[in-house]
This record gives structure tokens, C-alpha cells and sequence, in this order.
């Protein structure tokens, strides 16, 4: 593992001056943060505020300190940004990274660049009886992985047999008030990576911006609360019903081409919401239509939808690879939570692997693969997962506005797409537009827009997606 610090915004002026030659002390995110938490209370103007954070930068240190911790304006920590290198991370710590919402993210993708069959062995796992089990089975695993891509089978196809030990790296851009959280959600971590990675990374930025990073230990909250809920739910209300349907709407908004209509009434208005849910339901089907051609009419393919269509609300059940889900969890906009990976969901098996006759070879890899899992999961069902495989898969529950669906259509379902998460994307939104027809009246893939836009419209936008 490596974690550099790559960079960190600093004040204009200072690296103005640095790049004349002068010497500064004061080459720290920390004096923005405390020259803008003064604007609310400083007439001065904010080039002013400035200087005087960096003429005393203690003074600002404190300053940040008293705001965040006794004030509990944590926002004030979002005006220091830092970038990271990640190199060398499980692909496994790399979902725990890619959670945080707020940030950057920009990973090697396992989809195009071949894969060296590096790996972690976790702390969980070295030393005990299962360590050599451990290995033997990753090396089988990068062994067949190399014997496809030899083959031919393309690398984004073939690592659905490589574990989720496998080494990656991701550079990331994340403010102060985010790194915070991380920091002390990964403190409270059950995988010994993830903490090192939280440590690591408060050690870097602490000596850049040591005022601004202040709850950073692990706690009850973070370490107690999904053991003590999934205490409460075993036995009496879990049920056993092992239901593996990759896509399932469970809830969506009721009457939602209504409700959106409404929304844009209300944009365009200076009436109450109440009166346009009134106002739409004596409007003809026709003319609610019309509404809706009107607010996608000069929508082009890069463009988002506008903002009221946000008001419209769908969560899905779905169960997808570790491969898939790594492509989905980029969707930050949606709330995506998920259980821990479960062996008894069984595998996806991509297309081609059938294709070369080496499907039974994948499967008995697998079947080996959940074995050393059980074993593992006896004593660390968290760390037992490094084990498992692209291939496995996880329930996860996602909640999406219709602007974000938009989004992960228009980029899930172009042929460029990693060919799982295409068909996930396309069966979310054929069962959206079931219930919906008129909010996703011009959902769809890239590829596709120019159809939808001349079905709906008749004529074709003005620009057209590149090949």
C-alpha cells in the first residue's frame, strides 16, 4: 500500500509569490477556510480577509478550530481541498473509499489494463491456519484470468475470476469536512487496510492543515451500530427466502408524471404547489404531454434534465457482481446501500467465458473459492470476502431521482458501457418507464438519444453524440 499526498489547493497570492521566488510559511489550505468563515461577521472585504489569514497563520489555525469545534460550522472545512494517489489498494478497501459521496474519484480501470495478478494478503488472514488456503486459491484464480486473456477473452470479461484482494490504485480529490468523516469512519473499520488507509491519509493532511480535521477517533457509533441492528433482526425477522431477481421496483412515486408536471407548473409559476397538483389533474393527457416536450425540447445529449424532475423518486432491489457494482457505486447522486457480498446468490458468468467451453473450470474455481470463504468466515466473515471473486455477488437497494436515472441511462446503456451494467441499466429503466411513461419519455442510451429525441419530437437535436 501507498498514499501520497498529490496536492492541496492553496490562496492565489502565495503561489504567486512562490513562483516569484519567495519564501512563504504560510503554504497551507487552512488560511481560505478562515479567511472565508470571517465573511459572515467581517466587513472587510475578502481579499483583505485573506492576507490577514496569512499574515497569522496560528491566529487562523485557531480561529478554524473555535468555528468547527465550539461553533459547529464544520462547512468552513470544505473551502481546504487534497488530493491523494491510492496505489496499491484492495479492490475490496476501494468500496469502502468510493462511498463518500462528496469527493473525486478516478480509478485504473480492471476493464482495460491488464491485470499482473497482484494482491493483498490481509492482516486478518496472515499467520493464521487458513493463510496458505488463502493463496493457493488467489493464484488459481490469476492463473485462469491469465489463461483467458491469452486466449483472447478481453480483460473486462476475465476478471470476473479474480478476487477482491486484487491491488488497484484511485486518485482522489476530497475536501477537509469529507476527509474528516473518512478518517473517522475508517477508524472505526473492521478490515485492518481500511484503517491504515484512514490513518495514513489524517497523517499527511494533518501536517499540511492540522485546524480543520478534528473528529478523527473511532467511536461507539461507527463500530456498534450495524452489529447491534443485525443482533436485533436475526432469527425473529430475517427471513431465509433466498430471492435473487437482479432487478426489482419496490417503491417509486405514486401518480409521478402528475407530480412532475406539477413541479414544473411550480417553477413557472407563482402559485402553490397544492394548486398545481390541482391544476394538473384537470388538465387534459394531451396537455400534460405538451408540458413535458416543452421541458426536454432543447435538451441535448450532455445535457441533464432540469432540476424538478428530481422530485420524482424510485429505489430498486437489485443483486449484481462485484464487477457490476463496481461500475454502479460511481453513481453517488443515488443512495446505495448494500449487504455484504453471499455466496449462496451464486456467480455471474460472463458470455464469452461460456463461449470458450471453460465454464465448468470458472464455476469449479468458484465452488473452491466460497470453501476458503466459509473457512475464513468462521472466525472473520468481513475479511473473508478479500477471498471472493468479481463474479460474486451482493443485494443492493438503491434509491434514484429521475434526473439521476436519466444520467445512468444515458451513460449504462451505450454499448461503450461494461456489458453487465448495460443490462442492469436496461431493465431499471424499462420498469421505470412502465410506471412513469411520460417522466422517461426520452430515456435511453447515448447511442440511442438521436431515435428517442425524433420519435418524440419528430426532428432530431442539434447535436449528435459522437461514434
Amino acid at each position: 500500500m501507498k498514499v501520497l499526498l498529490a496536492g492541496y489547493n492553496v490562496d492565489a497570492d502565495v503561489l504567486s509569490e512562490l513562483t516569484a521566488g519567495q519564501n512563504r510559511q504560510d503554504v497551507t489550505p487552512e488560511t481560505l477556510s478562515a479567511s472565508y468563515a470571517r465573511i459572515s461577521r467581517d466587513p472587510r472585504p475578502i481579499d483583505e480577509l485573506r492576507r490577514a489569514a496569512r499574515a497569522e497563520v496560528e491566529k487562523a489555525r485557531k480561529s478554524n478550530s473555535n468555528i468547527i469545534f465550539k461553533m459547529g460550522h464544520h462547512s468552513v472545512a470544505e473551502h481546504a481541498v487534497f488530493n491523494f494517489d491510492l496505489i496499491d489498494i484492495s479492490r475490496l478497501a476501494l468500496e469502502e473509499i468510493e462511498k463518500f459521496r462528496l469527493c473525486s474519484y478516478t480509478e485504473k480501470s480492471q476493464r482495460y489494463q491488464k491485470l499482473e495478478g497482484s494482491f493483498i494478503t490481509p492482516e486478518e488472514v496472515r499467520g493464521k491456519g487458513y493463510e496458505g488456503r488463502f493463496k493457493e486459491i488467489i493464484e488459481k484464480q490469476n492463473k485462469f484470468y491469465a489463461e483467458m486473456v491469452e486466449k483472447g477473452i478481453e480483460p473486462e470479461d476475465a476478471r470476473y475470476i479474480t478476487p477482491l484482494c486484487t491491488l488497484g490504485q484511485v486518485g482522489m480529490t476530497i475536501n477537509a469536512r469529507n476527509l474528516e468523516l473518512l478518517v473517522r469512519r475508517f477508524a472505526s473499520s473492521g478490515l485492518a487496510e481500511v484503517r491504515e488507509i484512514g490513518k495514513t491519509m489524517f497523517d499527511l493532511a494533518a501536517n499540511i492543515a492540522p485546524s480543520i480535521i478534528l473528529f478523527t477517533a473511532a467511536n461507539d457509533f461507527d463500530q456498534k451500530t450495524y452489529p447491534e441492528l443485525r443482533a436485533y433482526f436475526r432469527g425473529k425477522w430475517e427471513r431465509k427466502r433466498r430471492v435473487s431477481r437482479r432487478t426489482t421496483l419496490v417503491d417509486y412515486t405514486k401518480n409521478a408524471d402528475n407530480k412532475l408536471v406539477a413541479a414544473l407548473l411550480h417553477a413557472s409559476s407563482q402559485i402553490s404547489y397544492q394548486n398545481c397538483l390541482r391544476t394538473v389533474k384537470d388538465m387534459k393527457k394531451h396537455e400534460r404531454e405538451t408540458a413535458v416536450m416543452i421541458a426536454c425540447r432543447h435538451m441535448e445529449f450532455f445535457d441533464s434534465t432540469l432540476r424538478e424532475f428530481e422530485h420524482i423518486g424510485l429505489t430498486f432491489d437489485l443483486v449484481m457482481s462485484s464487477g457490476c457494482f463496481g461500475q454502479m457505486k460511481r453513481h453517488r447522486i443515488a443512495t446505495i446501500t448494500s449487504q455484504q457480498y453471499e455466496p449462496e446468490l451464486g456467480v455471474t458468468i460472463p458470455p464469452k467465458i461460456r463461449g470458450t467451453g471453460d465454464e465448468g473450470r470458472f464455476k469449479e474455481i468458484c465452488k473452491e473459492t466460497e470453501n476458503v470463504y466459509r473457512e475464513i468466515a468462521k472466525t472473520d466473515q468481513r475479511a473473508a470476502e478479500y477471498v471472493l471473486t468479481g463474479a460474486h455477488k451482493k443485494r443492493v437497494l438503491m434509491t434514484v431521482n429521475a434526473r439521476e436515472l436519466y444520467h445512468i441511462s444515458r451513460l449504462r446503456e451505450d454499448p461503450h458501457a461494461q456489458w453487465e451494467i448495460q443490462e442492469l441499466s436496461a431493465e431499471m429503466t424499462k420498469v421505470a418507464k412502465e410506471v412513469m411513461p411520460l417522466t422517461m419519455m426520452l430515456i435511453g442510451g447515448k447511442d440511442k438519444y438521436l431515435e428517442i429525441y425524433k420519435k418524440v419530437y419528430g426532428e432530431l437535436p442539434k447535436v449528435a453524440p459522437p461514434k
